[in-house]
């Protein structure tokens, strides 16, 4: 774990760590009302096949407006058609009334990534340990950073500040294992949050379906429910013999999770693939003067985070997003890894010199590429930029890996997860 502020006074034992598991609510559309905020309120539904001529294609994320017409992710995007036609088509459609239709938009993973990598930079500041699940969900260990008695207060602020920032909703669970933190951001969505302290684990989860224990899917359900196991207290009062012998291994972790048992740690996925800073202005900046000050000060600090981390990088890139919520991303490539913070401050203001005069929202600066090699740390002075990397790259990355056995209802098979939260 890294070293991080620690709260005075308060010892830790190894039963009492308080993890967050923090899942934003509908993401994908989440993203498309930042872009479009007319889309507010309104059922959006994210996915592919739905242009005319088009008949293949499904359901990526549906917001909860559109979920109440019974459109669900992973849904083939005919049945969604047939569900809520789409409003575009209502003009045109005597029979259709608007207030029984939605609004589609294809899939835009690039720009879902821009806005995960808001979020990303917030949960790095409130923990010492993060662990990114996918491009909407991660775990944080903030052990060192809170105490039980106010860690709904913690965990609120981590709320609060996602929505200021960025302007997306999460929810929010709290408990002392992975597992139950995981459940408890499901309890209680859209823009939930539960904590579930130590003592309480078992009695909380003891009400609920099996098929709300972690890694439990619809299969694994039907199973359970045919062995006469219908609640997690079920399970937990359950002999684990039969269950080990049903599932092998898995059986009687199923056993353990559903007695509040995991002693599993928040641990980073590998070593990070960049770091970025960001800030927003209160209002759309014009003047070029203010704009390259926060450019100067946000490159310093990735430089900063950069060489605290050992890191040396190949790529430096900026962020501007303008009005209404217009994301621009530029970098260019070094002949070789660095650590050279000056360089990064040339380069970051030499990349935002297109947007000086364009009103701005938000600024960003990166450094990726990232080399922990533990090498004797390399500058580039004097280089003169001639770098050929592509300066209007908007580099992802894409990690298939969920951690349940069966695919989340929200996140339809084939589906890409970027989870690069950090």
């Amino acid at each position: 774990m890294r070293d991080g502020p620690r709260l005075p006074g308060v010892e830790r034992e190894d039963d009492e760590r308080i993890v967050l598991h923090v899942d934003a609510d509908c993401f994908y559309a989440a993203c498309e009302r930042l872009r479009e905020p007319d889309l507010r309120g309104e059922p959006v539904v994210v996915g592919m096949g739905y242009e005319p001529g088009e008949t293949v294609g499904a359901v990526a994320t549906a917001s909860y407006e559109a979920r109440e017409f019974g459109v669900e992710s992973a849904m083939a995007i005919s049945t969604a058609l047939e569900r809520l036609p789409r409003r575009v088509d209502a003009a045109d459609d005597p029979d259709l009334a608007r207030e029984e239709t939605g609004h589609y938009r294809p899939v835009d993973l690039d720009y879902y990534e821009s806005v995960a990598a808001d979020v990303r930079e917030i949960l790095h500041d409130c923990a010492d340990v993060v662990r990114e699940v996918s491009i909407d969900e991660a775990y944080l260990d903030v052990t060192e950073r809170t105490a039980w008695e106010v860690a709904d207060g913690f965990a609120r602020h981590v709320k609060d500040r996602i929505r200021r920032e960025v302007g997306v909703t999460v929810s929010v669970g709290a408990a002392p294992t992975m597992s139950a933190a995981k459940i408890a951001s499901d309890f209680d969505k859209p823009d939930g949050l539960t904590v579930v302290r130590p003592g309480e684990v078992r009695d909380f989860l003891a009400p609920l379906d099996v098929d709300l224990l972690h890694g439990v899917g619809p299969v694994t359900a039907r199973e359970l429910r045919e062995m006469g196991l219908e609640t997690a207290g079920d399970v937990a009062a359950a002999d684990p013999g039969p269950l080990v012998e049903r599932f092998g291994e898995r059986g009687r972790e199923l056993y353990d999770r559903a007695r509040g048992e995991d002693d599993r740690r928040v641990e980073p996925r590998g070593e990070p693939k960049s770091f970025s800073r960001e800030s927003a202005f209160a209002d759309p900046v014009e003047a070029p003067e203010p704009k390259y000050e926060q450019v100067g000060t946000l490159a310093a600090a990735v430089a900063d985070r950069a060489r605290r981390e050992g890191a040396l990088y190949r790529t430096v890139g900026v962020k501007a997003v303008t009005p209404p919520y217009d994301v621009n991303t530029r970098e260019r490539s070094l002949p070789g890894p660095v650590d050279d913070p000056d360089l990064v401050a040339r380069l970051a203001r030499d990349l935002f010199a297109e947007f000086e005069s364009e009103p701005v929202r938000k600024l960003g600066v990166r450094v990726a590429n990232l080399e922990f090699t533990g090498a004797e740390q390399a500058s580039l002075d004097g280089w003169g930029g001639d770098g050929d990397g592509d300066p209007d790259a908007n580099p992802g990355t894409a990690d298939d890996e969920r951690e349940a056995e069966e695919t989340s209802p929200d996140r339809p098979s084939g589906q890409s997860s970027l989870g690069d939260f950090a």
